[in-house]
């Protein structure tokens, strides 16, 4: 089992072929990113992924105008599986290795809920695509206890594990205290996002500080258990995507709004790290 690393483009201030260029430098084997909206850009996009020689996991959020991540309210389960499937669409010609979606919305009920969630399955058979359903703030799978139960009667639903967001949901390191949940979402781990969350937000400052190296261990801890888990589920690839963001992620001094780190610096140490550490956790 290998793991690649993934760049994201998120708080990437340059352009698309500056971003190919940093991630090729940093041993980076992959981009994650939507695909852009006009025809154009996205050829254009296409072709300087296979350029560059690098793979790409395409995003697809549902339900939310160009740029923003907080699904508009109101909408239904159909709704957002139609904002799904037209993005599914628009990736599929440049061949992504899957889907990763930020898909529903946290203000629905259990059963509108599993509707949505049931139509992922639907819409990965359809288009014999994996779809992998990251957990995210402003979605259904933002409460660990919420989604635990969608994982237990789904169980062939594929997640995107970003726990940062259920730190900062609960307020505490919370899959410390919930095994089963871990465990859980470990067992339908589909792809990870590793950006370490705290208690009070979903994203330490600087993941390199010394008084932050206990969030640091607590997310280490329960990412190796994921790995655990893909490995006895005979995945030959792990994929993880840094994802230290900005848009209010990123703490900054006030009325300076001096940034308190480097985003690509805490993404490729983080990466670097993490891959460090499965190649020694399962060496030969």
């Amino acid at each position: 089992m290998k793991t690649t690393l993934f760049k994201t483009v998120w708080g990437h201030e340059g352009t698309f072929p500056e971003a190919v260029e940093l991630a090729r430098e940093a041993g980076f084997g992959g981009i994650e990113a939507p695909a852009p909206l006009v025809e154009e850009k996205c050829q254009e996009f296409f072709t300087h992924l296979e350029s560059g020689g690098l793979k790409w996991i395409a995003e697809v959020s549902t339900c939310t105008p160009e740029g923003v991540f907080v699904p508009e309210p109101g909408k239904s389960a159909a709704d957002h599986l139609v904002s799904l499937e037209d993005g599914i669409f628009r990736s599929l010609e440049g061949n992504p290795v899957f889907i990763n979606t930020m898909g529903g919305y946290d203000a629905w009920d259990f059963d509108e809920a599993m509707r949505f969630h049931e139509g992922v399955l639907d819409l990965e058979q359809k288009h014999g695509i994996a779809v992998s359903v990251e957990t995210h703030r402003g979605r259904y799978s933002h409460n660990p206890w919420l989604f635990r139960d969608i994982m237990k009667r789904l169980p062939g639903l594929k997640i995107t594990c970003d726990f940062s967001h259920w730190c900062v949901v609960t307020e505490r390191l919370i899959l410390d205290e919930e095994p089963e949940i871990l465990n859980l979402a470990a067992k339908h781990a589909h792809h990870i996002q590793p950006r370490v969350g705290y208690a009070q937000g979903p994203q330490v400052p600087d993941p390199r500080a010394p008084e932050y190296e206990y969030a640091v261990a607590a997310h280490e801890r329960w990412w190796d258990n994921v790995w655990d888990s893909m490995c006895a589920r005979g995945f030959d690839e792990v994929t993880m995507t840094p994802e230290f963001g900005p848009d209010g992620y990123l703490q900054a001094a006030p009325f300076t709004q001096v940034p308190a780190a480097d985003l690509w610096e805490v993404n490729r140490w983080i990466g670097h790290r993490l891959k460090g550490r499965f190649e020694k956790r399962y060496e030969p």
